[in-house]
Order: C-alpha cells, then structure tokens, then sequence
C-alpha cells in the first residue's frame, strides 16, 4: 500500500514540475526528459509521458497484466516566470542528485508555487518600460522618443494586466496593446510638434517589439524541430494569433489616428552608419536586461544577459552591413546566443532558456512587422508589394532567430559533455532541466 502511494505522489509531483516548465515557456522535450528524470530518480522506471500544449499525462504498469496507473494534469495558466522555474530546476537538480527525498520535494515545489515573487509587479512594469525605451535607444531614438516609448510600454503593461484579471484571451490584449502604442505615439507627436520631431514610428516599434516579447517562438520551434508536431504546431498557432492581435492593433490604431485627425508621419527607418553600432549594442544590452528583470529573472544573471544581447546587436548590424540579408544575418547572431547562453546559464545555475529566451529580445522582427504595415496602409495601394516582403522578411527573422538559438544549444551541450567526460550522445537541446536521468554516487556532482 505504501509502495502504490508513493508511486501516486511520484507522479503527482513529476506532473507539477511538468506544469510550471510548460507553462513557463519550455518545449516539451525538456519538459517530457526532466519528469521521466524526476521519476527514475524517486524509483519510478519504465513511465510514459505525453505532453501537449494544454494538458499533460504520465503512466506507469507496473506488470504486463496489471491495469497502468495514469494521472493527467491540465495547464491552464501561462505567464512567463524565470523565478519559478528556476527555482523548479534547482529542485530536479536536488532530487536527481540524491539531496532532496520525495516529501522534501513536494513540501518544497508547493513553496515555490504558492509564493509570490521577490520583487513587486510595479517592477515588473517598470522593466517593460526599460526594455522599450531600450529598444528605442538601439534604434537610434532621442530622449523624448526614449521617454515616450518608455510611457507608453507602462500603460500597456497595466492595461494588459487589467484584461488578464479579467480573462480576457491574450489575443484581444494584443490588440489593445498595439491601439494604444499606435494612439500614444501620434498623441506624442502632436504635443511634441512645436518644439521637437517626434519619430513616431520608432515608438510603435518598439512597443511592438515588448508585445513579441512575450511569444512562445522558442518553444515552438524547438517542438516542431524536435519532433512535437501536435505540441508544436499549438504553439504556433498562438504564436501567430498573438502576433496577428498586434499587426490588427497598430493598423487599428492607424485608422483610428486618422479617424480623429492625429497623423503617423511618414516611416523614418534607422541608420546605424550614422548612429554607430555602439550605441545599438548599449540599447540592445538595456532591453535584454531589462526583459529578464521583468520577466523575473534571478539579480545575478541581468549583466550576463545584457552583454550577450548587446553583442548579439552589434553582430547582426555587422554581418548585415557586410552584405548577409536579415535572416541570414540574425540567424548568425541568434547562433551565437544559443552557443553562449548555455555556458552562461550553467555559471550562473539557471536553465538557459532563462538567458537566451532575454537575450534574443533586441532581435525580434518589429521593425519588419511595422514597416510592413506601414507600406500596406499607404493610400494607392503604391507598396503593397514592399510591405509583403516587409511581412516575410519579419516571418522569416522570426524563423531565424528561433532555429539559430536551437542550433547553438545543438552544438553546445555535446561539447560541454565531452568536455566534462560525461555521456557525449546528444538526444536534443535542452533548455530547460537536467541531462541525465540517473542518480550519481554521494560526493559526485550532476551534470
């Protein structure tokens, strides 16, 4: 009796941790590989694990004729929590390690998951400010587009968290989201019109890029390329409605300002001959960190964060001026931060998703999604044509950014694993959980 209790709580608690790691962003080969590591290591062999986008199961028969025990667990909230799932990690790590027996772990995964965070939601929405007035900076704005844009990613954040608390489907918060950074920017240009030249379009951009922000590209592409079609295409298909919610925003929000007689001006893209590198890669650095505090991300891991986004920044811009197209030259880039975050999740003991899902922030596409929408709402129709490529190319840095990232964790992990004289066959990129599923003698480390 006991035995079968234990086998029930077992697979209660690899389920939890299940539920905080999907809905924190991880793919599901993570998060299937670290619940069948969780439960060999508490003595459970031989499960079946089933992860979809909403809900997950897990099975165990225990004898040929004997009826197979499942549990199933929904996931019904999704919020981005480096905190939570960092200190999750942590806890497998223990558990796989031998420090932490099977009550330990539920007494202390119910720790995490009923406490509330270290650092207040208003710093949350401060964070996001910082990240689009980071975002601005990198793209050549002054202070009062800084300062706009950093205005207008406050009132989005709470409105948005206004429309959670009331349900509201993320894709309608999308929409929000991109009126109301379309609304303040032309308002912004027109209280600012008598003194100064407000590059309106830099604002919406860089709202544009804090909503992106907050998508599941990673995980998506990491499903579909690993072989979780059911799971990834789901994630795919938020992915595009959220992203749809914005492109119909901001061309709501176009309408509107016309409606009511505020104007957009014309497009002004930024020129990184004349603003310099340097200055992008500083605003880069601003919104990578920036993202990861918002997001909750541990103190320690905000300077690593922001040098590997900054430096991310000033290699795209290079490669792109040496003559590499878009994609080409953000999936360079995004390589770099999948080749590095690992290292750097693993010195700073946080899983890497944590450091390359903030640091590739600055390389989102909302540049291409604006000026796309731009050139389409242009009266004639005279750009349609431009405005498509604008759309594509925005698709495909999307594609880019999250296929060079899965690449650079290809390439890392097998090396750090030889490197360190442990199991050298690569079975996937782990962003999230531990790479091995068994228990290491007292005194030896997990890897």
């Amino acid at each position: 009796m006991d035995d079968l209790r234990n086998l029930h709580r077992t697979l209660d608690l690899s389920l939890r941790v299940g539920e905080v790691l999907l809905s924190s962003g991880a793919g599901a080969p993570d998060v299937l590989a670290t619940m069948r590591a969780l439960a060999r290591a508490l003595g459970v062999r031989h499960s079946q694990v089933d992860v979809t986008f909403t809900s997950l199961a897990m099975s165990v028969q225990q004898a040929p004729d004997e009826p197979p025990i499942v549990q199933i667990r929904q996931v019904t909230q999704r919020e981005i929590d480096y905190e939570d799932l960092t200190r999750v990690d942590h806890l497998v790590r223990a558990v796989v390690a031998g420090e932490v027996d099977l009550e330990g772990a539920r007494a202390e995964l119910g720790q995490i998951v009923s406490s509330g965070h270290a650092r207040p939601r208003w710093a949350a929405t401060a964070g996001a400010g910082a990240m689009c007035a980071g975002v601005a900076l990198m793209l050549g704005g002054g202070p009062i587009v800084v300062l706009v844009a950093l205005l207008a990613a406050v009132c989005i954040d709470r409105l948005q968290l206004l429309m959670t608390r009331r349900r509201l489907p993320n894709f309608y918060q999308q929409v929000a989201g991109g009126i109301v950074a379309t609304l303040l920017a032309a308002l912004g240009t027109r209280l600012a019109e008598p003194w100064v030249h407000l590059n309106a379009s830099l604002v919406v951009t860089a709202n544009i890029v804090m909503l992106l922000a907050g998508i599941g590209f990673m995980g998506a592409i990491q499903d579909a390329l690993s072989g979780f079609f059911v799971t990834g295409g789901a994630r795919v298909l938020e992915a595009v409605l959220a992203t749809a919610g914005i492109i119909a925003g901001v061309s709501g929000g176009f309408s509107l300002c016309s409606a009511i007689g505020l104007e957009i001006p014309s497009l002004v893209l930024p020129r990184f001959d004349l603003v310099g590198v340097s200055t992008a890669a500083v605003g880069g650095a601003v919104a990578a960190a920036a993202f990861a505090f918002a997001s909750y991300a541990p103190m320690r891991t905000l300077v690593p964060i922001g040098l590997l986004g900054g430096a991310a920044i000033a290699a795209t811009e290079s490669i792109a001026q040496a003559g590499f197209g878009r994609p080409w030259a953000v999936g360079i880039a995004a390589f770099g931060i999948g080749l590095f975050g690992y290292t750097v999740g693993r010195r700073f003991r946080v899983p890497p998703l944590v450091v390359v899902v903030s640091a590739v922030v600055p390389l989102l596409p909302g540049l291409s999604i604006y000026r796309g929408l731009f050139l389409l709402g242009e009266e004639g129709g005279q750009q349609v044509a431009q405005g498509l490529l604008a759309m594509v190319t925005a698709a495909s840095v999307a594609i880019a950014l999250a296929s060079g990232v899965i690449l650079g964790e290809y390439v890392a992990q097998p090396v750090m694993r030889e490197a360190r004289r442990v199991e050298a066959r690569l079975a996937g990129p782990r962003l999230v959980g531990v790479t091995r599923s068994v228990r290491r003698r007292r005194g030896g480390r997990d890897s």
